[in-house]
């Protein structure tokens, strides 16, 4: 969960009065109070008339995480092959929704994700590849997401989605389809708590990466650390490990990849070894 001052940015980059309006412990420095001298209190100074259903996880810039994609698991073995990927020191699980409107393909709804909550402690990062996002994200939210993404193509409204988002409990994502521009979410950086650029066109696993996906990560990496925002950004599509190191070079903190994961025969080892690839693209930079 978030550690925050009152009156202080948060990790995000929020000040207080466009804070998403979630409860958030307080840290309040007590000199005499013994060597740590912290003192932790519920602050319900930003909560909403009813309470949102979880607090939302802490996010720590700079940390790299390698985020399977449940689209690419085979579901007579779902179980079995989460658990697995869990063991290789994955923490966090990847789901594309997709509506057959917004993408040329139908996939999952809450009762699927609601499952995978009831195996996994790990977080679950719910990618919204549907029309009416705004409509259908409490209901994800509902059934365990912990963070939700949705493209700023199907939003008419994106920041209202991104607050509806946040105030529902869970972390808010914008994505970029491949021919969008990063220079679109100028006006609505401060508000995302990541983005996702995709490196394929949205609707099917098992494509090939779009190379220049990695210009467009390290002009959004420039303009985060000019704006002094520090939100993680993720990418998604073709992410081997032949090219995994070149993603987090570029600035990707979360790398969702689906083949590489599930579509080998020990998804743990094959987790394991593209955690070791992003670590060490990492220890060694170019």
């Amino acid at each position: 969960m978030r550690i925050v001052p009152d009156d202080a940015e948060d990790v995000f980059g929020h000040k207080p009065e466009t804070r998403p309006k979630v409860p958030y412990i307080t840290v309040t420095v007590m000199p005499r109070a013994g060597k740590l001298g912290l003192i932790l209190g519920f602050c319900a100074a930003y909560t909403r008339v009813s309470e949102p259903r979880r607090v939302l996880p802490l996010l720590v810039s700079g940390m790299i995480e390698i985020l399977p994609s449940i689209l690419a698991a085979d579901f007579a073995r779902l179980g079995e092959q989460i658990a697995a990927a869990e063991r290789g020191g994955v923490e966090r699980f990847h789901l594309d929704v997709m509506d057959g409107h917004f993408v040329p393909n139908f996939t999952i709804g809450p009762p699927v994700v609601e499952s995978i909550r009831k195996i996994t402690r790990a977080k679950l990062d719910v990618h919204l590849m549907i029309t009416d996002p705004n409509r259908y994200a409490p209901a994800f939210i509902d059934a365990g997401a912990d963070s939700v993404s949705v493209h700023y193509e199907a939003c008419i409204h994106l920041e209202r989605t991104l607050r509806h988002i946040q105030s529902e409990g869970a972390l808010a994502g914008v994505v970029l389809n491949p021919s969008t521009p990063v220079a679109m979410l100028e006006d609505i950086l401060y508000a995302v708590d990541y983005v996702l650029i995709m490196s394929v066109n949205p609707g099917f696993g098992g494509q090939k990466f779009i190379g220049h996906s990695l210009d467009k990560v390290r002009a959004l990496s420039m303009r985060k650390r000019e704006l002094g925002l520090r939100f993680p950004i993720q990418i998604d599509g073709g992410i081997t490990l032949d090219n995994v190191g070149d993603a987090v070079r570029a600035g990707c903190e979360w790398i969702v990849t689906g083949s590489s994961i599930f579509h080998t025969p020990d998804p743990g080892k094959a987790s394991a070894e593209m955690i070791k690839a992003a670590a060490e693209a990492v220890a060694a930079p170019v």
